[in-house]
């Protein structure tokens, strides 16, 4: 395992000293929040930080959250030590929380905040998944952050997913928002800025984008360095909903968040990578300034909009407000399949952060073998994994045939069940390819079999999510 964290960093090393080769390829991408999940990181609140009672004000945020979440996939809670461990699984039994699909991971950490310090999830054009650990550095060292900075490499050492030390670009998770198809969306403020990456230029940032997230559209507002610790994360007021939908505020809910009148005008007027407008869903503020649960007035309202979509829920923040009841028919709306439930943020919240701050996901991963070669009465195939892996538009199943041949290739859904067929008919010897749409499928597991000849058969397993 340390000699492939060291092929990675030095593979990494390499592509750095590049970066201003233009013309990239891409290297890794990462799926959207919607894709399925295999699970969801969450890092404990305790009080080894930030004495006294940090822990008591929050932790009621992170059991609702674990209840929510573990029915529809698997909840990782990473514990500052042994004890905190014990502590958590004592707090979650007595608020009758299964725990059947809930793991621990000890490592000391610096905050809760695992969206920007924690591990970002990847798939290589193979479909093989790594762990990209970007350099996190508090915010532009506006705070502890040291342990919080090593949360990647342990836990790649700690599920046996290879790591990719980015460490020489500074990048937290919730600076930045991915559509699905190729387009990143983002504030300067935030990654562009002298207190996270003073010696790399715009250009080099979207090309570290481009080989490492697999984007090559951006749509930049300018933000606000210094208005707040993370400079104007995007996700506190604009979302993707998927590739043809931004979920933000109303222009005046904008201006009340000190979002700059340039950077609404961007916002309203984005593309996606297709040079299409964007359609968008408006949620409003919370009606009243934010107290919490203790009496105190934070004296500003709250945002929807740093929600968490989840396998089987979506969570958003709520303020005991009048408004939290329209946020969550909003949503609903656009995530029909899922249960829009709302977690009472009032305390979190007076620590600058929501839902979305606090969460980051694991997408589903079965590793593939790689390209399978079959030899049969002098029949060589070779079957590859279908591209990109999870996919939510679209995916190519590519082929090779050493001779004429009789193909066949079905896709079967998780019960074994035939979908389709997709092609059935002669084909003659060499590459083939074909591209499956995500209109035809619903979100799951799938396996296509290719089978040659009526004799040899090799199968896959694809995933595809929206």
């Amino acid at each position: 395992m340390k000699k492939n964290r060291i092929i990675f960093y030095l593979l990494t090393v390499l592509t750095i000293s590049c970066i201003s080769v233009k013309a990239q390829t891409i290297k890794y991408t990462m799926p959207e929040e919607i894709a399925l999940h295999e699970g969801t990181w969450l890092q404990w609140p305790h009080n080894n930080t930030y004495p006294p009672d940090w822990r008591e004000i929050l932790e009621t945020s992170w059991i609702d959250m674990t209840r929510e979440l573990q029915a529809g996939e698997k909840v990782h809670i990473i514990a500052y030590n042994v004890n905190e461990k014990n502590h958590i699984i004592q707090v979650l039994n007595s608020a009758g929380v299964p725990l059947s699909n809930v793991d621990f991971f000890i490592h000391p950490n610096d905050d809760v905040w695992v969206r920007d310090n924690g591990p970002i999830f990847v798939f290589d054009n193979d479909g093989f998944m790594f762990i990209l650990d970007w350099g996190f550095n508090g915010w532009g060292g506006d705070a502890a952050y040291e342990l919080c900075d090593a949360i990647p490499s342990l836990l790649s050492e700690d599920i046996d997913i290879p790591v990719v030390d980015l460490g020489a670009m500074v990048l937290e998770g919730g600076s930045m928002e991915l559509d699905g198809n190729g387009t990143l969306m983002a504030t300067k403020s935030s990654i562009i800025n002298d207190n996270r990456n003073p010696s790399l230029s715009q250009s080099q940032i979207e090309e570290y984008m481009t080989i490492n997230l697999g984007v090559t559209n951006f749509i930049w507002l300018d933000g606000v360095a210094g208005l707040e610790i993370t400079d104007m994360h995007i996700d506190g007021f604009a979302r993707f909903h998927n590739a043809t939908t931004i979920v933000t505020m109303e222009s005046s809910d904008l201006i009340y968040w000190e979002v700059p009148a340039t950077d609404i005008d961007i916002l309203h007027n984005a593309q996606n990578i297709d040079g299409e407008p964007y359609n968008y869903v408006y949620l409003p503020l919370s009606a009243n300034n934010v107290v919490t649960t203790w009496g105190q007035n934070l004296g500003y309202k709250g945002s929807y909009v740093n929600y968490y979509i989840g396998n089987t829920v979506v969570l958003v923040p709520t303020y005991n407000d009048p408004n939290d009841a329209a946020a969550i028919a909003t949503l609903q709306a656009i995530y029909p399949t899922r249960t829009v439930v709302g977690i009472d943020v009032r305390n979190l919240y007076s620590q600058g952060g929501m839902i979305h701050c606090v969460t980051q996901q694991q997408p589903y991963y079965e590793a593939p073998t790689g390209s399978v070669e079959i030899e049969d009465n002098n029949l060589k195939v070779k079957l590859s994994q279908n591209s990109p892996n999870p996919f939510s538009d679209n995916t190519i199943i590519s082929f090779t045939l050493l001779e004429n041949s009789s193909v066949k290739l079905d896709i079967f859904n998780s019960k074994g069940q035939l979908v389709k067929t997709i092609i059935d008919s002669k084909l003659s010897m060499g590459e083939h390819s074909v591209k499956l749409i995500s209109k035809d499928y619903k979100s799951g597991v799938y396996t296509y079999v290719l089978t040659i000849n009526e004799t040899t058969h090799l199968s896959k397993k694809m995933i595809m999510s929206q």
